[in-house]
């Protein structure tokens, strides 16, 4: 299998995807809004984007399986599973702020080997595959070269659902602004994934996300030159719920301070 031709196609479905959502914000509004649980909104337009998605994808493998966040076709595959967000950020996209994005990934056996991210905002595509670099739109990419975190713009997300870690949490976030150049929530955890991996961001942390909010742009991360762990510095973060991210050379001191306050 040529994981540089699949990812290439994955992201033209990606786009097609996109274009699909682009489309329904036109005549969107708050009457389509249903609530899968506390503060977790969903749509039509994420259900009926997965099912394009994923028919699409049987197209390209059709021996695989899928793990997708709306539940539309949840079948494991034996060897190939794609992960699939269809609409990360979908709050943003009720509201009218321009930050989502579609993320898809692909895991052979517990490997991810391709990742795509197509921000739909800024219409730009983020992938990568497995040993061949990261890349916005033919462009290769790589993570910022920041070893200072006093010069450095950090990403995060606020729990909306599970709040136990709430208090430590925010006494990190105190910490961060404090000793960093500033602190963004953009509301898409897949696209703050994706600006680390260009640089745009130095690094990322969150608790309480999913594999689909994660998969994606964890390998944009690695292929990009940067590093991603859990809280504890395991690799095994992708079905944990808790991530940190950075360009690796923060990695360390990020992680110590952030051990300090939630343990």
């Amino acid at each position: 299998m040529s994981y540089s031709i699949l990812c290439k196609q994955t992201c033209e479905i990606a786009k097609k995807a996109g274009n699909f959502i682009s489309e329904q914000k036109k005549g969107f509004n708050q009457s389509f809004v249903e609530y899968k649980g506390l503060h977790d909104l969903v749509s039509y337009v994420d259900r009926e984007t997965e099912k394009l998605v994923i028919a699409e994808l049987q197209k390209l493998l059709p021996e695989s399986g899928f793990i997708a966040e709306e539940g539309t076709h949840n079948v494991r595959g034996a060897k190939y599973n794609w992960i699939i967000d269809p609409l990360d950020g979908t709050t943003n996209f009720i509201q009218g702020i321009p930050n989502y994005a579609v993320s898809i990934a692909l895991m052979e056996n517990d490997d991810i080997v391709l990742g795509v991210v197509y921000e739909i905002g800024q219409q730009e595509c983020f992938y990568a595959w497995k040993g061949g670099g990261a890349h916005l739109d033919g462009v290769k990419i790589q993570v910022s070269d920041k070893s200072d975190l006093n010069t450095s713009l950090i990403a995060t997300g606020f729990p909306y659902t599970k709040f136990d870690l709430l208090d430590p949490y925010l006494a990190f976030l105190k910490w961060v602004m404090q000793n960093s150049r500033g602190v963004r929530r953009i509301g898409s955890a897949a696209t703050d994934l994706a600006y680390v991996a260009c640089g745009r961001f130095d690094a990322f942390w969150e608790y309480g996300l999913k594999s689909w909010d994660m998969a994606a742009g964890a390998l944009l991360i690695q292929e990009a030159g940067g590093m991603i762990t859990n809280f504890d510095g395991e690799e095994d973060f992708l079905f944990g719920g808790n991530v940190v991210a950075t360009n690796g050379t923060l990695h360390p001191v990020f992680l110590r301070t952030l051990k300090d306050f939630i343990s």
